[in-house]
């Protein structure tokens, strides 16, 4: 009886240490990707998308995780029905042919238990490059009123947009364009 009593608190112990990664998903009412970018240096142009999709693994044990994202671009919102018709066009997101951009990481990096960066491949227009979001801030713990395990983010990158094929204007229109995401996702 002893043995059984003292096997179950081993078990007990060791639960942790052989935690399985668990999958967040994200709350389309609290993320969104931003982007921002020089008009004709007058000022700094930024809009969003409003459907944002996509998943988070984290196994904390071990300090492991994964990013999949896809970002509707047909939702992209500039504030101006015309100008969000104008970069839904073909000359920068051509979203009849693209509805989706995706980033899929390839690596997460950690400063103990947080996340500093994540690497991976993001996908606009039909192009991949790698880049490199940097994390901002993280947090890790019980959602208040939901009371499911939760995690939030916010990451931020700068890209080329010639490099994606939607580079018209360029340089007058800026070039470097900075995405900045902003995540909440709760666990399945």
């Amino acid at each position: 009886m002893k043995s059984s009593a003292v096997l179950v608190l081993l078990a007990a112990l060791a639960g942790p240490a052989f935690a399985a990664p668990v999958t967040y998903s994200l709350d389309p009412n609290h993320s969104f990707v931003r982007f921002s970018y020089s008009h004709f240096g007058f000022s700094t142009q930024l809009s969003r998308f409003d459907k944002v999709t996509g998943t988070v693994t984290l196994d904390a044990a071990t300090h492991a995780a994964g990013v999949d994202v896809t970002i509707d671009t047909q939702s992209v919102s500039t504030g101006s029905a015309l100008f969000n018709q104008h970069i839904q066009g073909a000359d920068f997101l051509d979203t009849a042919k693209f509805p989706t951009a995706t980033f899929k990481s390839t690596a997460v990096k950690f400063d103990g238990d947080r996340p500093v960066s994540i690497e991976g491949n993001l996908t606009i227009k039909g192009v991949t490059r790698p880049v490199t979001l940097t994390v901002t801030s993280f947090k890790h713990a019980p959602n208040p009123m939901m009371q499911k395990d939760e995690i939030g983010a916010d990451a931020t990158t700068v890209i080329k947009r010639s490099d994606f094929n939607a580079g018209k204007y360029a340089p007058n229109v800026g070039d470097d364009v900075t995405i900045s995401v902003a995540i909440e996702a709760l666990a399945q």
